[in-house]
Formats: C-alpha cells, structure tokens, sequence
C-alpha cells in the first residue's frame, strides 16, 4: 500500500547524515593520533646489540604491488658483520612515491625486519626526497646498543638471533638444555 514510499526512503540515510555536525581538525596545528595499526612509514628494525635484522632477501621488494622497494644485498664477514646472517641489505630505498603503504612488504619478511610506524607525513615538494635510503629507514640506536659492523653480541650463531625471545640467546628452551634430555 505505501510502496510509492519506497524511492524517498532512500533517500533517508542522506537526510540523516546532511544535518549532523562534521568535527573540524585543525591539521597541522592539531594533530590527531592515528590508530594502533595504522600503516604509515617504513622502519627497518635492529637486533638489540644493533645488528640490522634485514637480511637481504629481497622477500619485501617481490611481494610489493607498486614495485616501490628496491634491495641489493651484500655479504657479511667476521670483520664486516651488519646482521647475524650471511647477508645483509647493502642497499635499502623505499620510493615514497609508488608506495600505496598497503603492508605487503611486511607480512612478506621472514625476520620482522621491516615494520610500519604511525608516522604519516610523508608529504614533500622533493621527488628525490620521497625516494628513502636505508639510513632514513633504519631505526635509531637506543642505549646499550653498537653502531655495526660488529661481531655478533647475543649467541655465536645466527639461530640465537632468531630465537632471542625464548631466554638468555635464545636457549631457554631447547630440548638439550632441558633437564628431561639429559
């Protein structure tokens, strides 16, 4: 019966939403936080005696979208050590320019070298200043830590590393220092 009703009711949610009060944030002023897993800029993240934890797989430059990452790795040595691996990315640059911040490139890394901060002004008036480097993306060095290369500080094998979070270098654990084994 009131089925000519039916094309007005559409147009309800637009009625609704024409006389609600928009909030107004002054941006660069007033900076509004963003929410905890808000996908912002880059980081590449550190061991904590500061070796890098990019390995140099190029596992993040394959899984991008934009084709916005580019890594060329190198070779560690005894003397010339930057991460507790065999590799390490010699050259990191992320262009800020292709990247469309979709994550990709995280879920792709195998050892959370890369993650994504809440930082979002990424704006420039530079195209060279939106290409980033690995020194821009690295995190800073916080107290206790070595600027590398180094010898490596938390195990004598690259298996500590990898497993820091289970006990003192990473041997808590493991069946062979367990009293059932032995």
């Amino acid at each position: 019966m009131l089925e000519w009703l039916n094309p007005v009711k559409g147009f309800g949610v637009t009625f609704h939403t024409m006389f609600k009060k928009v909030p107004t944030v002054e941006y660069p002023e007033v900076k509004r936080p963003t929410a905890p897993r808000f996908h912002g800029r880059h980081q590449l993240n550190r061991w904590a005696d500061g070796l890098e934890k990019c390995i140099g797989c190029e596992l993040c430059a394959w899984a991008c979208p934009a084709d916005a990452i580019y890594v060329e790795a190198g070779d560690n040595t005894e003397d010339d050590r930057y991460s507790p691996g065999e590799r390490y990315g010699r050259v990191y640059q992320i262009n800020y320019l292709r990247c469309i911040l979709c994550g990709l490139c995280v879920e792709a890394c195998p050892t959370r070298a890369l993650t994504m901060t809440n930082e979002y002004e990424l704006a420039d008036d530079s195209r060279q200043s939106l290409i980033w480097t690995k020194e821009q993306l690295l995190a800073p060095l916080r107290e206790g830590m070595e600027q590398p290369p180094h010898p490596m500080r938390l195990g004598d094998s690259d298996l500590d590393y990898y497993a820091t979070g289970r006990g003192e270098h990473g041997t808590q654990d493991r069946p062979e220092n367990t009293e059932a084994a032995r």
